[in-house]
């Protein structure tokens, strides 16, 4: 089991919650998770965030806003 401090849990924590981390590292944030108080906390408020903005419809753009914007990206990329 790899052994985390809190700065490294914190640059996990996405790929945990992603599920991306191999079974050692799973581990480390779990166990970290459970002794540490802070990094509790902060896991606990970020799953709360992604729960409450994770799912959210994209918003679509007129059609003439769209359009315009697509303009202005060919003609900025022009060769």
């Amino acid at each position: 089991m790899k052994r985390f401090t809190c700065d490294e849990l914190v640059e996990s924590l996405t790929a945990y919650l992603e599920g991306a981390l191999d079974q050692p590292a799973h581990e480390g944030v779990r166990a970290h998770l459970a002794c540490c108080e802070g990094c509790g906390r902060y896991f606990e408020q970020f799953s709360a965030t992604i729960g409450a903005l994770g799912d959210q419809p994209q918003e679509k753009l007129p059609a003439g806003v769209r359009d315009r914007l697509m303009s202005a990206f060919r003609e900025r990329h022009r060769p």
